[in-house]
């Protein structure tokens, strides 16, 4: 895995996990790997695995079955959606507006901007073959 410098790796991997249980790569209720078998994954240390584990533990994504590993919690998938949303409202979407009023982008071309992405993406689901 590949790791960003500006951000502690352990909160990176709790990112990849979330991806994944979010894409129903692991599902609500479902065993997820285990500490060592996803730092082997991961190519990091166990510690840093588990202190993942337990920061996602914390937020209430996952949860330990003692004895048998960790699970999927209920209702992960909408946690992380609003953990996600929240941090682009308060984190990167204030960036990306303090970039643009830098840069003079008007909300009316702004507005444009993003009317053409939504576009494209529609385009792109259109022709995608099934």
């Amino acid at each position: 895995m590949d790791f960003k410098e500006n951000r502690a790796i352990y909160l990176q991997i709790a990112d990849r996990l979330c991806d994944e249980i979010y894409l129903a790569h692991y599902k609500e209720g479902e065993r997820i790997p285990s500490v060592r078998e996803y730092a082997a994954t991961v190519e990091v240390n166990a510690n840093t695995v588990m202190r993942s584990y337990d920061y996602l533990q914390a937020q209430g994504i996952i949860y330990n079955k003692r004895g048998l590993g960790y699970f999927v919690a209920d209702g992960a998938d909408s946690l992380i959606y609003n953990l996600r949303k929240a941090h682009f409202v308060n984190e990167e979407a204030d960036r990306f507006m303090n970039r643009c009023l830098m840069l003079g982008i008007r909300p009316e071309e702004l507005a444009d901007m993003y009317r053409r992405f939504i576009d494209k993406q529609k385009s792109k689901e259109e022709n995608q073959p099934l």
